[in-house]
C-alpha cells in the first residue's frame, strides 16, 4: 500500500492525526525545557521557546509531507527538534551567548540544503562506527544535565534535598514501570504521563507556580530572531553542522523503513529531496529561534502499529501542532514543570541516548574487529575527556581549538580520521587484491 494524501474521514483522520502529537509531543516540549533552564531564561522566554517549537513542528512535518521537484520526500513523517542538538546547544549558549546558537543553526541549515545532492555521497564518511560513536558521545555528555536537574538545578540552595530525589525517582519510577507493564501506545507516552503526574504530585506539594500560565495570552504571532540578531562563531557552526550530518544519518534510516512499510522503492532523488526538506526546517528553526529538526522515529512505529499509511494524517498532525504553537496557554503548562520532575524524565530519555549509540555500534559495527573497537575507544574517550577537562587544549592556536574546544566535535573528528585511517585503507586493500593480475598494466 502506498503512501496516499486521503483516504480518512475527518474525525479519524484528526484522532489518529492527534495520536501522532502524543507520540512525540514530550520529545518535542522537553528539549525546549532542558535547554531553556540550562541557559537560565525567564518563565516568558521558556513558554515562547515551546510554543515557537511545536509551532516550527508542524511547519517542518509540511514541509516533508509536501512533496515537490526541490524538497519533501512525501512519505508519512513527523519531524521534530533533534535530541543530539541538546548538549551542542548548551555548551554553545554557555559559552557564547544564545545569538550564537542560532547563528550556528542558520548556518548548519544552509549547509544542508546547498549540499542536500552531495550528501549521498558524504554519507560514506559516517558510516555506523562513528555516527554510533558520536550518539554515544552526545548522550554521555548529557547525563550529567539529567543528574543536575534531579537535585533540583546547579545553584538551588536546596540541591539534592529529600524532596526533590522523591519528586525524581518517583516520576523515573513511574516511567520504567510504564514500560514494564504496558504495550504500544500507553509505552509511548510514558514520558509525557511521567511529567504529568510528577508536576501534579509537585502542585500538591506546594512546588508548582501557576503564574507563568495565569499571565500567558491565549494568542501570539511568531516574533523572528526573538533573542536578537544572530552571531557566528566558527567553533560552534562546525558543532552543528556536525550535529545536522548526524540527524540525516539518522533520518536516512527512517526513510528507508518507511519506504519499506509505504510500498515505496526510496530513490536518491527522493533522499535528496528529504535532506533538503530537513535543511529548510533547521534554516526555519535558526529564524524563529526555535531548534534543529530531525524525523522522528517514534512516529514511524506509530504507523506500524496503526496501519495508517495515508500522508493526510500526518498533515492533520502537522496542522495541531502549528495551531498548539500558536496558544502561548498551551506553551507555559508545559514550564510548570519543576526542574526534579525534568529531570527524573531526562535521566531515562539521555539514557536512551546512550543505548541508541550502543545499539547502533553493537548491531552494525563488527565489534571482533580491533580497529573499530580502536575507533570508538579514542572517538568516545576524547569526546568525554574535554567535556570532563575543557582546558587541556587551551594553551593550543586558535585554529586548532575549533577541533578541540568541544568535547563532541572532538570526539567526531576523532572518529572520522580513525575510519578513514583504518576501515577506507581497509577497502583500498581489498579492492587491489580482488583485482586479476595485470589488471592495472
Amino acid at each position: 500500500m502506498n503512501a496516499k494524501t486521503t483516504g480518512q474521514p475527518p474525525m479519524r483522520r484528526f484522532s489518529l492525526g492527534l495520536q501522532h502529537v502524543l507520540a512525540m509531543y514530550a520529545g518535542a516540549v522537553i528539549v525546549p525545557l532542558i535547554v531553556g533552564s540550562a541557559l537560565k531564561l525567564s518563565p516568558e522566554q521558556l513558554a515562547y521557546l515551546v510554543s515557537i517549537d511545536l509551532l516550527t513542528c508542524g511547519i517542518a512535518t509540511l514541509l516533508q509531507v509536501w512533496s515537490n521537484r526541490f524538497f519533501g520526500i512525501g512519505l508519512p513523517v513527523v519531524l521534530g527538534c533533534t535530541f543530539t542538538a541538546v548538549g551542542p546547544m548548551i555548551a554553545i549558549g554557555s559559552q557564547h551567548g544564545i545569538s550564537t546558537v542560532y547563528g550556528a543553526i542558520l548556518a548548519a541549515g544552509l549547509f544542508v540544503v546547498i549540499f542536500a545532492g552531495l550528501f549521498g555521497k558524504l554519507i560514506r564518511f559516517f558510516p555506523p562506527v562513528v555516527t554510533g560513536s558520536v550518539v554515544t558521545i552526545i548522550g554521555l555528555t548529557l547525563i550529567p544535565v539529567a543528574l543536575n536537574d534531579m537535585g533540583g538545578g546547579v545553584g538551588n540552595p536546596n540541591f539534592g534535598a529529600p524532596v526533590n530525589l522523591l519528586l525524581s525517582f518517583g516520576v523515573l519510577t513511574l516511567i520504567i514501570a510504564m514500560n514494564r507493564f504496558f504495550t504500544g501506545f500507553w509505552r509511548a507516552i510514558s514520558i509525557l504521563l511521567g511529567l504529568i503526574a510528577g508536576t501534579f504530585v509537585a502542585a500538591l506539594l506546594g512546588k508548582v507556580s501557576f503564574a507563568p500560565f495565569h499571565e500567558a495570552s491565549w494568542f501570539h504571532m511568531v516574533h523572528p530572531l526573538y533573542f536578537g540578531m544572530p552571531t557566528f562563531e566558527i567553533t560552534s557552526v562546525l558543532t552543528m553542522i556536525l550535529v545536522a550530518a548526524v540527524s540525516l544519518v539518522e533520518s536516512t534510516g527512517v526513510f528507508l523503513a518507511l519506504g519499506k512499510i509505504c510500498d515505496r522503492d526510496i530513490r536518491s532523488e527522493d533522499l535528496t529531496r528529504g535532506y533538503r526538506a530537513e535543511g529548510l526546517a533547521i534554516i526555519l528553526g535558526g529564524l524563529f529561534n526555535a531548534f534543529p529538526y530531525t524525523t522522528y522515529s517514534q512516529n514511524v512505529g506509530l504507523i506500524q502499529m496503526s496501519g495508517v499509511r495515508t500522508r493526510d494524517v500526518i498533515m492533520t498532525a502537522g496542522g495541531i501542532l502549528i495551531v498548539l504553537g500558536l496558544i502561548p496557554k498551551v506553551a507555559a503548562l508545559t514550564t510548570l514543570i519543576p526542574t526534579p520532575v525534568l529531570g527524573g524524565a531526562t535521566v531515562a530519555m539521555f539514557g536512551m541516548v546512550v543505548s541508541s549509540g550502543i545499539r547502533m555500534l553493537g548491531s552494525q559495527v563488527d565489534l571482533n574487529n580491533h580497529e573499530n573497537l580502536l575507533i570508538i575507544a579514542c572517538s568516545v574517550g576524547m569526546g568525554l575527556g574535554v567535556t570532563v577537562v575543557p582546558t587541556l587544549f587551551n594553551q593550543l592556536p586558535q585554529a586548532v581549538q575549533i577541533l578541540t574546544g568541544n568535547g563532541i566535535v572532538a570526539g567526531s573528528f576523532t572518529a572520522i580520521v580513525l575510519n578513514l585511517v583504518f576501515n577506507l585503507r581497509r577497502k583500498r586493500s581489498v579492492a587491489d587484491a580482488s583485482q586479476p593480475q595485470g589488471a592495472a598494466n
